[in-house]
């Protein structure tokens, strides 16, 4: 009794506290539990299961060695490597296969190929590592076909309406589980590509911010209200350089003068015109959105404490 007393103590986090600690979703460290046995947490006699602070860490390891490109089918072999000798595992990458199969897919429109790829990879890697190292390069390749081959256009619409469709049902199954803060996230006018802002949206509220998403093309004089609606804490825009540009002289700087709250700038235009847009009193957010959320989440921080 003492004995399972001290384990049961040691093991005290249910799977969602850890889901929201490390930021990998349950289907995911289910899948790394039992196809490739990364994980053992406690089960209990009703085959819940509990993690220990070990086991967090171990996650925490694991999302270390993803982010610099690790597959997961070598993972055993790299935290035994790294524990041992501290040696590096030569990564063979995962991504340009999957990349190969969505791309197949996305040729074809076939949206039930597309379906079984995209789910094998979220089922096995965090979201925001397959946003940056498979969606977005995936969406840039479809973009960079849009003028060189017939059907392009077509192709890349098919899956805007497929990533559309899936990021909406993923914030729908997120629904209460943000921190309060409120962020209203829009493309600028003339921009009208949203899956990006999309992307972004997710992954803040991955992090715990509630997002107010308008999309594409809105008119910037349309958020001074927006914000005194909704009650947002800031404004996140999305934009490409070129649609960007007309802006900076007077509607961006008329908009930061009305709503007195911050307004971040992510996308393309952000890193072109990163001095532009300090310039006039809002902040670039740059194009990698989980660095992006992180410079969010420092603002709050500081303000806030």
């Amino acid at each position: 009794m003492l004995r399972e007393a001290i384990q049961l103590d040691a093991y005290r986090y249910p799977i969602r506290t850890v889901a929201s600690l490390t930021g990998v979703n349950p289907i995911t460290l289910r899948a790394w539990e039992r196809r490739y046995g990364l994980i053992t947490p406690y089960r209990t006699d009703k085959g819940h299961r509990l993690y220990s602070q070990q086991d967090i860490d171990l996650i925490c390891r694991i999302v270390d060695l993803l982010d610099s490109g690790i597959p997961i089918s070598q993972m055993k072999q790299a935290l035994q490597q790294r524990l041992q000798q501290g040696t590096e595992v030569r990564v063979e990458s995962v991504w340009g296969h999957y990349l190969q199969h969505m791309l197949v897919a996305i040729s074809r429109l076939d949206e039930s190929c597309l379906d079984a790829t995209y789910n094998e990879v979220l089922a096995l890697y965090p979201i925001d590592i397959v946003t940056r190292d498979l969606i977005l390069p995936l969406m840039q390749l479809l973009g960079n076909r849009w003028d060189t081959a017939e059907g392009c256009i077509a192709e890349e619409h098919f899956f805007s309406v497929y990533i559309r469709n899936k990021l909406g049902a993923r914030f729908h199954h997120r629904l209460g589980m943000t921190n309060g803060t409120r962020l209203l996230c829009a493309c600028a006018e003339g921009e009208c590509h949203e899956i990006g802002l999309l992307l972004f949206a997710l992954t803040a509220h991955t992090e715990g911010f509630e997002t107010v998403i308008l999309g594409a093309n809105l008119p910037l004089s349309e958020l001074p209200i927006a914000v005194k609606r909704s009650r947002s804490h800031a404004i996140v825009l999305s934009s490409h350089a070129n649609t960007l540009r007309p802006l900076l002289k007077h509607n961006l700087p008329l908009l930061i003068q009305k709503v007195q709250i911050p307004v971040w700038i992510g996308g393309e235009a952000s890193s072109i015109y990163h001095d532009e847009i300090r310039q006039i009193g809002a902040m670039p957010l740059g194009e990698d959105f989980a660095q992006g959320v992180k410079y969010i989440q420092q603002h709050f921080q500081l303000h806030l404490s």
